[in-house]
């Protein structure tokens, strides 16, 4: 008797291959693109232009319109890189370990604006660019581990190594994720506690509250839009000698750039 599939099943079977999701994602970039830069165009003008000025921090708060975002993006992605790291590994699938390749980049560099952004902050705050705070250190942590997983993956040639390999360390540092959101509830720390919380009222103006969120949703935008593009050029890159890449080829023509120089990494 065979076993019933839920249609969320089929489609996930049916996704799951390069070649399934390659033109998926080619059809998603476009509208992921064009929602991260509305977006981000309508969070910035409200942080920057119609927001209040802080009555503490005067101009120098807007900054975590950008701040902000790009923190929870880094804590978030590696998760989700991590979950992708896990199905690799679990499952032995093919996309999974491209998945969480593609989004490393993007991690890194939202882990890297954090820590620039806070630097600026802290500098009239705190009146120091860095200091040794528990969330300062372990968000410096993270992004070590985006570059270490990176650089993990480029020294390793054979493809399902680097995908073993990389996924375990990724799986290591996910105990980092939950540090950073805690070290200002654990440790007595200079960092400001969370501003918005699920169990009570934001302790901002409506208006900021709007351009955080609105800039949040441009940055999980953005990451989709460029994680999907990323990946469309990973599996060009490691499914190069695969039937169905010939068949892009084909299909595009001579005008469109050649595929076959392309490694099998």
């Amino acid at each position: 008797m065979n076993s019933p599939v839920t249609p969320s099943g089929s489609i996930w079977f049916r996704y799951a291959s390069p070649a399934s999701f390659y033109p998926l994602a080619g059809r998603l970039i476009p509208w992921f693109g064009a929602a991260a830069a509305i977006l981000a165009i309508a969070g910035l003008y409200v942080g920057f232009a119609v927001a209040p000025t802080d009555w503490q921090q005067g101009e120098a708060y807007r900054i975590i319109f950008i701040h902000v975002p790009a923190a929870w993006m880094a804590m978030f992605t590696y998760l989700v890189m991590a979950f992708w790291c896990a199905l690799s590994l679990a499952f032995n699938t093919r996309l999974s370990a491209m998945m969480a390749q593609a989004l490393a980049p993007t991690g890194a560099m939202f882990a890297f604006v954090s820590l620039w952004t806070g630097a600026f902050w802290g500098r009239p705050t705190w009146g120091a660019y860095w200091v040794w705070d528990a969330r300062l250190t372990s968000t410096l942590i993270l992004l070590f581990l985006y570059l270490g997983f990176i650089a993990l993956r480029a020294s390793i040639d054979d493809p399902r190594r680097a995908d073993r390999a990389s996924a375990v360390l990724a799986l290591v540092g996910v105990i980092n994720v939950p540090i950073i959101y805690f070290s200002v509830r654990w440790w007595n720390t200079l960092h400001q506690g969370s501003t918005i919380s699920m169990t009570a009222a934001p302790k901002m103006a409506q208006t900021m509250l709007v351009a955080m969120l609105l800039m949040t949703l441009a940055a999980w935008a953005y990451t989709i839009a460029v994680a999907l593009y990323r990946v469309r050029s990973i599996m060009i890159e490691r499914e190069a000698l695969s039937g169905w890449v010939g068949d892009l080829e084909r299909k595009a023509g001579p005008a469109a750039p050649t595929l076959t120089g392309a490694t099998t990494r």
